[in-house]
């Protein structure tokens, strides 16, 4: 495609005839020539906003973009309403892979009731690949807004699901050949299909019911990073038992073989949570049918310690993700 705004004929059949979904607060929704969308909501509601880019994989970029914003709005308490999108493609990109991205954000947004309320779409010469930035819109009732800073000295802290679930699913996907040279063909499409549980609107949900006290999704950096961010916000100290992060066997294997560091592998899908009463709230997310586990407290101080069996160590700052190591050999 030509370099600039995507032709109108372009727009209408390859964007705005893929939007489907509709919610009855967006007023005003994507239209040629609409440079805003608004939202009508009720006056004990706060709108929440989130915006995030994936730049990491070009494999099921539409509905990874979609999922991680919705899993942003919903580490805030927030039901996600709709999204304003970013399309950027570089000009080798035919209109069919448009299309194929935007079908993979509609799926994806349909199947959370969400509304693409608009967002710009252009071909360019400064990337290499799609890039899709997600701008996030929610609302949360007076009250229920939790935030990554909430967590207090004493409160348990939690982790749901797996650790590394959507890192491992890309390099499973993108880095298909590889793997199979050393691991069968039903153990790398299985570490492929982990993508399934990169939502994490319903442990939210529940956490939001049984009174959480901070959330935080689990996203670049890993769970080092996704620990030292909710501590650094909320100006705790950590005890962290690191025999107790949940794992799955697939992503230990997987990150051997690259060489890799899967506590600081990008882990959408899993969320990092602070309460005070943490085997109430596991036990209520275990009655909805997410695994979650107690790793550790929240401490007075700074110092965010990981303990081994014996040994103590501290956390530091998050740096590049594991996953961009890999992706740039």
């Amino acid at each position: 495609m030509k370099i600039g705004k995507v032709p109108e004929n372009v727009l209408k059949r390859s964007v705005l005839k893929q939007i489907h979904t509709k919610r009855t607060e967006v007023v005003l929704g994507a239209s040629v020539g609409e440079d805003c969308a608004a939202i009508k909501l009720a006056a004990d509601e706060t709108l929440v906003l989130s915006t995030d880019p994936i730049t990491g994989t070009a494999q099921d970029i539409g509905q990874l973009a979609i999922q991680i914003t919705l899993n942003d709005l919903a580490s805030s308490g927030a039901e996600p309403i709709g999204v304003l999108l970013t399309v950027l493609l570089p000009p080798k990109v035919r209109e069919i892979a448009l299309k194929r991205i935007m079908n993979q954000v509609e799926e994806a947004c349909a199947k959370e009731g969400v509304q693409i309320m608009g967002g710009h779409t252009e071909v360019t010469a400064v990337v290499n690949q799609p890039v899709v930035t997600v701008c996030g819109v929610g609302k949360v009732k007076d009250g229920r807004l939790v935030s990554t800073a909430g967590a207090k000295p004493g409160m348990d802290i939690l982790v749901t699901k797996w650790i590394g679930i959507e890192g491992t699913s890309i390099l499973a996907k993108e880095k298909e050949e590889e793997l199979l040279t050393r691991f069968s063909a039903p153990f790398v499409e299985k570490a492929k299909n982990f993508d399934v549980y990169l939502s994490v609107l319903s442990e939210a949900a529940v956490a939001v019911r049984s009174g959480v006290g901070a959330m935080h999704d689990v996203t670049e950096g890993g769970i080092f990073g996704a620990l030292w961010e909710m501590a650094e916000a909320s100006g705790v100290g950590l005890e962290i038992d690191l025999k107790k992060i949940p794992i799955r066997q697939e992503t230990v294997e997987v990150c051997e073989f690259f060489g890799i560091n899967p506590y600081k592998l990008i882990s959408s899908g899993s969320m990092l949570m602070a309460a005070s009463d943490g085997n109430t709230l596991v036990r209520e997310l275990e009655k909805a049918g997410i695994p979650a586990v107690i790793i550790g407290k929240a401490t007075e101080g700074n110092d965010r310690v990981l303990l081994n069996e014996e040994e103590r160590r501290f956390l530091e700052p998050p740096k590049t993700d594991e996953l961009y190591e890999v992706m740039e050999e």
